[in-house]
């Protein structure tokens, strides 16, 4: 039997808050987009105020704040033609979708929750084409937003045409579905024989599960779990640490766990990216060091394999260690290719983000525009792309 989930975007229509709660919430749900549906709202306990899945879906007032950048890393200067981002000089990103399927409050993208912002684009011609004429990109991410919210039509399109690219080897789809509407994959045969079709031992197709706490691995996300692997996708998890959400290494280090024993490869801890709007979950980098290695020694040697990240505007960031008021640090990824780029710079207690480490500075160069383009690493196919598409 299809069981059908009921969306939910006017918080007032949330039968669980009270009248003053709704009242309380409306300044926000005005200005930021709010959706949820009645299959999510049920893992919450609704009796705990500090329950961490409403934490996860249900506004805050620390959401009107606006100390921080809307974009602390620098997307916008990302961007080769609309809607493609092309950062890291194997990657390319589409900007296929503006709506969440959840819009988790404390997301680094929260820009994207407004109504004065458009950065997806419905017509992704112009990114595949550009994808077309740069040959070393070999994966591409579809994000937003949330790949999975489109219709499977509209992503068998735009899989197709990334499938007609012959140097595109891993298609990889961002997602809180999995977790969020589990249903929306395993009654789906239409979305899982497009992946059987184009997830191959040559070209495969991953799932990039936005999974947050091990509550949300119910046995439904099991069964959609398993629904992708049958179809030959291979899924993996990212997750920010949050405060009053994860950050607690028993919780974690269950994540780890749970994750491991469904087949889901843990792959990245994210130190939250300090944005306007989610003031209320961030951490300092030392505790959330600390958590991150008291959850992993809790887990097995498969859940080890997470990493801990600063999605960084220079790179991805990976922190090795911070001990004795210093983090140790290197570049997993790069704008400017300096991958394995060791750092040891002083950290203050209050430090929070890589900004915040005094010299910082010196281990980075602020990215250049052209004519409102991106120059990429590989100059010249940015160059002719954004002239093709000016």
């Amino acid at each position: 039997m299809v069981q059908k989930v009921r969306y939910i975007t006017d918080v007032a229509k949330v039968e669980m808050l009270s009248e003053r709660e709704k009242e309380a919430l409306k300044p926000i749900t005005d200005k930021f987009v709010f959706r949820v549906n009645d299959y999510y709202l049920q893992l919450i306990d609704w009796n705990d105020p500090h329950d961490p899945i409403r934490k996860l879906v249900i506004p805050n007032e620390g959401e009107l704040s606006e100390y921080g950048r809307w974009d602390a890393s620098d997307e916008d200067t990302n961007y080769v033609v609309p809607g493609c981002q092309h950062k890291y000089r194997t990657t390319a990103l589409l900007i296929v979708s503006e709506v969440c399927g959840s819009y988790c409050r404390y997301c680094f993208r929260k820009r994207l929750f407004r109504n004065d912002v458009k950065e997806a684009m419905s017509d992704v011609a112009p990114g595949l084409a550009y994808i077309a004429q740069t040959p070393e990109i070999n994966n591409v991410l579809l994000t937003g937003g949330d790949s999975l919210i489109l219709a499977t039509a509209k992503l068998r399109t735009i899989i197709e045409g990334l499938r007609s690219i012959d140097h595109v080897k891993i298609i990889r789809l961002g997602s809180k579905i999995p977790v969020f509407n589990p249903m929306r994959i395993y009654q789906d045969e239409e979305l899982l024989e497009l992946i059987r079709t184009h997830s191959t031992e040559e070209k495969r197709i991953y799932v990039m599960a936005h999974i947050n706490h091990p509550r949300e691995i119910t046995p439904e996300a099991r069964r959609g779990f398993k629904a992708l692997h049958d179809a030959g996708a291979i899924v993996v998890n990212q997750t920010p640490v949050l405060k009053g959400i994860n950050d607690d290494p028993a919780v974690l280090g269950e994540l780890l766990d749970q994750l491991s024993w469904a087949g889901v490869t843990p792959y990245y801890f994210f130190v939250n990216r300090p944005v306007a709007g989610n003031r209320e979950f961030v951490l300092p980098l030392e505790r959330v060091y600390q958590i991150v290695e008291e959850a992993k020694a809790r887990t097995s040697g498969l859940g080890k394999r997470v990493r801990l990240s600063m999605s960084h505007t220079s790179g991805k960031i990976e922190i090795l260690a911070i001990e004795n008021g210093k983090a140790y640090l290197k570049y997993h990824q790069s704008r400017d290719e300096d991958y394995g780029k060791f750092m040891m710079l002083d950290c203050p207690p209050d430090a929070e983000w890589f900004d915040d480490l005094p010299g910082s500075e010196h281990y980075w160069t602020k990215p250049v525009k052209k004519n409102d383009s991106i120059i990429s690493v590989n100059e010249l196919a940015s160059r002719q792309s954004c002239a093709a598409f000016d």
